[in-house]
C-alpha cells in the first residue's frame, strides 16, 4: 500500500453473533467488502463489547477469540480467529490518545470479542491481518467518542483500517426474536432516519446530538453499541461524511447500517 492513500475508517452494525455463521445480506455484504479498498497493514476495531473506563487497548501478539455471549448454538463456540495483534499499532494509537489528552492504556493480555471477530472473519476470513481491539465508556458521550476517533485519524494514512463495531440500532428487548424478515418498526425508523441523513450530509453536530432525535432512548437504552460509530466518524478525519455502504434491519429492530467516513487527515 502507498503510505500517502489513507484508508476510510468503517462503523459496521454486527448484528447478532450468528452473523459469523449464517447466511444473511449482511452477512454476503461484509463478504465483500474487502475489496471495496486496498488490504490494510492491520485493523483497529473499537468494539461495542469491550468497555473500559480509559481508553484501553489489546497489546497482545496472539490475541484470544473470546467467545462472550449465551444461549447460541454449539458450532459458534468452537470458531476461533488466529489473527496476529499488532502491539506496536497498539502503542502507536496509544501515544496518539495520551497526546491528545487521553489516560490511554494497553493490555497485553486481552483477547478480541465478538465485537471484533464476527464480522472481521466475514470481512478477512484468512485471519492473516493483525488486529488490535480498542474500548467504548458507555458513561462518556458522543462527543467524547468522537474526539477519540479524530486523535486516531493519522493511522489511515499508515494503513490502517479503522472500524467502529457496534450498532445503528440496538434494544434486544424489543426484536422480534424468530422473525429475522420481520419489517422494520416504525420507532425504528423515527431514529435511524434523521440519523443517517445527518451523517450522509456531514452535518457532525447534529449527529453527535443523537439524544435529540425521536425515539433515540428506545433505540439505544444504553449507548455502547451506538458509540463506536462516533469513533469511526471521528477517525474519518476533518470534514467526514458518511457514505452507506449497506443498509438492512433484522428481526423489526437491530438496523445493520455500515457507513465508510473519509475527511482530510492531519
Amino acid at each position: 500500500m502507498d503510505a500517502m492513500t489513507s484508508l476510510p475508517s468503517l462503523f459496521l452494525s454486527h448484528g447478532s453473533p450468528m452473523l459469523a455463521i449464517e447466511d444473511s445480506p449482511t452477512g454476503r455484504f461484509l463478504e465483500g467488502l474487502s475489496g471495496q479498498f486496498p488490504k490494510p497493514r492491520a485493523v483497529l476495531v473499537a468494539s461495542a463489547h469491550f468497555m473500559a473506563p480509559s481508553p484501553t487497548l489489546t497489546a497482545t501478539s496472539r490475541p484470544a477469540t473470546i467467545h462472550d455471549f449465551g444461549g447460541f448454538p454449539a458450532p459458534l463456540y468452537e470458531i476461533r480467529y488466529p489473527a496476529p495483534g499488532a502491539p506496536e499499532l497498539a502503542a502507536r494509537a496509544a501515544d496518539l490518545l495520551v497526546e491528545a489528552g487521553f489516560d490511554a492504556r494497553q493490555d497485553p493480555g486481552l483477547g478480541i470479542d465478538h465485537g471484533v471477530w464476527v464480522p472481521l472473519r466475514r470481512i478477512y476470513p484468512e485471519a492473516d491481518i493483525p488486529v488490535v481491539a480498542l474500548s467504548v465508556d458507555p458513561r462518556r458521550t458522543a462527543e467524547w467518542h468522537y474526539r477519540l476517533g479524530r486523535a486516531l485519524a493519522p493511522v489511515r494514512a499508515e494503513g490502517v483500517l479503522v472500524i467502529g463495531s457496534g450498532g445503528f440500532s440496538h434494544n434486544l428487548r424489543a426484536l422480534a426474536w424468530g422473525e429475522r424478515g420481520a419489517p422494520e418498526f416504525p420507532w425504528v425508523s423515527a431514529f435511524t432516519e434523521p440519523l443517517r441523513e445527518k451523517l450522509l450530509a456531514g452535518d457532525i453536530d447534529g449527529a453527535l446530538d443523537w439524544t435529540s432525535l425521536p425515539e433515540a432512548a428506545r433505540n439505544h437504552p444504553t449507548p455502547e453499541h451506538l458509540f463506536p460509530l462516533y469513533v469511526a466518524l471521528g477517525a474519518g478525519g476533518e470534514g467526514a461524511r458518511g457514505r452507506l455502504l449497506h443498509r438492512d434491519v433484522e428481526m423489526g429492530a437491530l438496523a445493520l447500517d455500515a457507513f465508510a467516513f473519509e475527511g482530510a487527515v492531519r
